[in-house]
């Protein structure tokens, strides 16, 4: 007889998630007597969680926003995936009770962009992505783009950026994880928006094979989606591009809506997010995970 395990994603906020009911369901599908929970987690309670994790209340924990990074600092080790991204969102405790943390969001996304793109991954090669965001999500997409699809140049674009001083830092942040990642010799331009950016960047986005919208706007009680949707220019991208969304409540954003009136094959989070939540079910407990399944849960938790 299998003992109980509880699990639990923490973040703030974390009332919309999902990801109880994808875990939930797969617990059910294979016959596991396992729980899983929401725990918001402000800034000062992180560590606590943590130490629930270290001292075995806990038998394993995803993590989002706001956490992503700041958890790094309270760990015991970095999986090279977390190393190449600096930032977690699965913390995993191993036998001898340390911890480690991986990101599994950036599989996930070059899983999901690959789905888009028929699975001919090779599309990508040689090619521009561009990013909106410049957050957790937006540096696993960045590595996603980078060392899991073979682009050759990656597009960023956030508003912090139009400052010049917080560009350079970043551009030297993202220098150090794409060479952690092995993305060496990966070219990367910064910009505010696409409506300003220099006509040289303009041109770029001609040979754009993928497109990943990785901040919060359009979400459910986030900031205006048209501020993404806006920050591409949709005539110059190629038809033939693909589109992810990493918000998935709603599953239409006027980030999706611009991509589909250009053509391009999109979709919204929830794929990523049933890959993830798979990869970290494997990391936990070593069982190959039900994916459909997963995918289905949340599917109907949505609708």
């Amino acid at each position: 007889m299998t003992d109980p395990l509880r699990f639990a994603v923490i973040g703030s906020p974390v009332a919309h998630s999902k990801s109880p009911a994808m875990h939930c369901a797969a617990f059910r599908a294979l016959g596991l007597p396992h729980t899983y929970e929401k725990l918001e987690t402000s800034a000062a309670e992180l560590p606590a969680r943590v130490e629930a994790l270290r001292c075995g209340e806990l038998a394993g924990l995803n993590v989002t926003v706001p956490h992503k990074q700041k958890v790094l600092t309270l760990v015991d080790e970095l999986d090279a995936s977390a190393r190449a991204t600096g930032a977690a969102n699965t913390l995993v405790r191993l036998s001898n009770g340390r911890i480690r943390a991986h990101n599994t969001d950036t599989p996930a996304i070059a899983d999901e962009l690959a789905r888009l793109a028929g699975e001919c991954r090779s599309r990508f090669a040689g090619g521009t992505g561009l990013v909106i965001g410049t957050g957790g999500a937006a540096r696993a997409a960045i590595v996603a783009l980078a060392s899991h699809l073979g682009v050759k140049r990656v597009l960023i674009r956030g508003r912090s950026l139009a400052e010049t001083s917080n560009a350079v830092a970043y551009v030297r942040q993202i220098d150090r994880l794409l060479a952690a990642a092995g993305g060496r010799g990966v070219a990367v331009a910064l910009g505010a928006d696409g409506l300003h950016a220099p006509e040289k960047e303009q041109k770029e986005e001609s040979r754009i094979v993928a497109i990943v919208q990785a901040t919060s706007c359009g979400m459910r009680g986030g900031p205006p989606g048209e501020v993404v949707a806006e920050a591409v220019r949709w005539e110059r991208v190629p038809a033939n591009a693909v589109a992810l969304d990493v918000v998935y409540a709603p599953p239409n954003t006027p980030f999706l809506e611009a991509a589909r009136a250009r053509g391009l094959a999109c979709d919204h989070g929830l794929g990523m997010l049933a890959r993830q939540g798979a990869l970290a079910f494997e990391l936990w407990l070593g069982l190959r995970p039900p994916l459909g399944v997963m995918r289905a849960a949340i599917d109907e938790s949505t609708s």
